[in-house]
């Protein structure tokens, strides 16, 4: 559990900036033109966009921390994967959109959410217990 710790660390660590990019898209610091592969159209577009953004990504932590039980409210592990799973398959997809992108700033994007992808997949990668470990020598036997 000590790796898929760290790898759900490291995964709320990008989430952060990740938020903090979002915000700063909103108070127009960073210009939105350059977000959504280019085809928010205005203010209102970019803020509904970047809000529902905000509170996908916050869901996303809350399951994380779930997952690495760094909170007492706990769904049920397999809820939890099977989120984590949904996820997965929105970042391989999104991966596609950001090289698909208008803007060669948003293309960079798609490295990240590989590499988002591949942490879910080893935070749900498989873990050895003890029950596991003894059916494995088992069956080396």
């Amino acid at each position: 559990m000590a790796n898929k710790r760290n790898y759900i660390r490291i995964m709320l660590g990008i989430l952060f900036m990740v938020i903090a990019f979002h915000f700063a898209i909103i108070v127009k610091l960073i210009p939105y033109n350059i977000a959504w592969g280019g085809r928010l159209k205005n203010d209102n577009e970019m803020f509904v966009f970047e809000v529902i953004s905000i509170i996908i990504n916050l869901f996303l932590i809350a399951v994380l921390l779930m997952k690495g039980s760094y909170l007492k409210f706990r769904w049920n592990e397999k809820v939890i994967d099977i989120v984590l799973w949904i996820f997965f398959g929105i970042f391989i997809l999104n991966t596609i959109g950001n090289l698909l992108a208008k803007t060669s700033f948003e293309k960079l994007f798609s490295i990240l959410t590989l590499v988002l992808a591949i942490l879910i997949w080893n935070i749900l990668g498989k873990t050895k217990t003890k029950g596991n470990i003894a059916r494995e020598e088992k069956n080396i036997n």
